[in-house]
């Protein structure tokens, strides 16, 4: 999982780097309140008779017994209430309370539950383990000879010399290899040796609108197949992940469904159990890595795109990844995306875009920064046609090639 703070930087956040050993807690002695050796009766005095202890507990129990009573009937409480009475001079009596019988029935489909045991047994918990600690993650298998999607920042640290552990729902565990991974889209396809498994539906992210009810999978703190609901909060969310040399960029799906460290490459499925998105990244309000957890705002890469490159992995063992031929400035100042050079005989330099034009559209969406522009370039597949518009007002259309 990646997480990104007030100020917009994210980090990774699939938690990751839990090595050390775990310190022993320690019990708290309980001292007495007083010292029973030291009391004697007084001698000089009669002592109080002893009073029957059932006798004792039946009246300082009563009020309460009278009032839980009430409370079970009332609320349909689980099964007998027994207690002593003094109304009957200390005999055990019962209170019988109402309690429905177990619902064993299968869920209404559609419903959450229901939603929840189709799709789960497909969801594995990923561990990712070399030399420096471990990250853990989530993935979910799209073939039932072994395939599995799941994050890049999951596995990329034990991609080589490591060991990845694929746990299924049921328990069984199988090492994994890595069949092909991109740090550009934050994928990574992984094998296990293993058949007949079960596999989860590619929905269709295009189709996918504002408030469409949402439903995450995944290993949060480790904890295999933790369901979350919500719904989507936005569309299209220019979210930028990693590090400086391997930036990831993603026009992202946002929901509020709770989504924590260890979700990372898990599923966000739909109200008909179909995969839209690959849970990637939170939002936090703290900087402090250890301390971070949901607040209400999670990204997904679209399906669509994962769909593709999952493929293009699983055919040649990499992505291919779609280029206008410019090189921009980064972080610019200026609004917009500045072109700070053109690939000679690139199809930018073929639609005209030459060194210094500002582009401040792409397929009519407003672009203020680099980062904006790189996004939707990355979210188009090679041979799609874009139209960019520069400050000076021209427009171009660009037809992207692929590296």
């Amino acid at each position: 999982m990646h997480l990104v703070n007030q100020q917009g930087k994210l980090r990774p956040m699939s938690d990751e780097n839990n090595w050390g050993q775990n310190q022993g807690s320690q019990e708290t002695p309980i001292e007495p309140t007083a010292n029973f050796e030291d009391w004697k009766p007084q001698t000089d005095t009669e002592p109080e008779p002893i009073q029957n202890p059932l006798e004792l507990k039946a009246k300082r129990g009563i009020a309460s017994v009278l009032v839980a009573g009430l409370l079970g009937g009332a609320l349909g409480s689980a099964g007998t209430f027994y207690a002593f009475s003094s109304l009957n001079n200390g005999k055990l009596t019962t209170v019988d309370l109402n309690q429905s019988a177990a619902e064993y029935s299968t869920r209404p489909d559609g419903s959450i539950a229901a939603l929840a045991a189709a799709v789960t047994p497909a969801v594995v918990s990923i561990d990712a383990t070399n030399s420096l600690g471990s990250a853990t993650g989530t993935g979910f298998i799209i073939d039932s000879n072994g395939y599995i999607v799941t994050n890049n920042h999951v596995i990329a640290d034990a991609v080589y010399n490591s060991k990845i552990t694929v746990t299924l729902a049921d328990g069984q565990e199988f090492l994994a290899s890595v069949v092909g991974n991109t740090y550009e889209y934050d994928i990574a396809v992984l094998k296990i040796k293993a058949t007949g498994l079960p596999v989860v539906e590619l929905g269709n992210s295009d189709g996918v609108v504002v408030g469409d009810t949402v439903i995450a999978i995944g290993s949060p703190l480790g904890l295999q197949s933790t369901v979350t609901s919500g719904i989507i909060s936005a569309l299209d969310r220019p979210v930028t992940t990693g590090d400086n040399d391997e930036l990831s960029f993603i026009e992202a799906l946002q929901t509020d469904a709770a989504i924590n460290p260890g979700n990372s490459g898990g599923p966000l499925i739909d109200a008909k159990g179909r995969v839209i998105g690959v849970n990637s990244a939170i939002a936090t309000n703290t900087s402090n890595k250890e301390e971070a957890g949901s607040i209400g705002l999670g990204f997904a890469i679209p399906i669509n795109l994962v769909a593709r490159i999952a493929q293009e992995i699983i055919d040649t063992g990499k992505a291919t990844i779609p280029v206008m031929g410019v090189e921009l400035a980064i972080q610019s100042e200026i609004e917009g995306a500045v072109v700070e050079d053109v690939t000679s005989g690139g199809p930018a330099e073929k639609a005209g875009l030459r060194k210094g034009d500002i582009i401040v559209k792409a397929n009519g969406r407003i672009i203020k920064s680099d980062a904006e522009l790189v996004i939707v370039i990355r979210s188009k597949n090679p041979g799609d046609v874009v139209e960019v518009e520069t400050d000076s007002g021209k427009t171009f259309k660009i037809t992207l090639t692929s590296r």
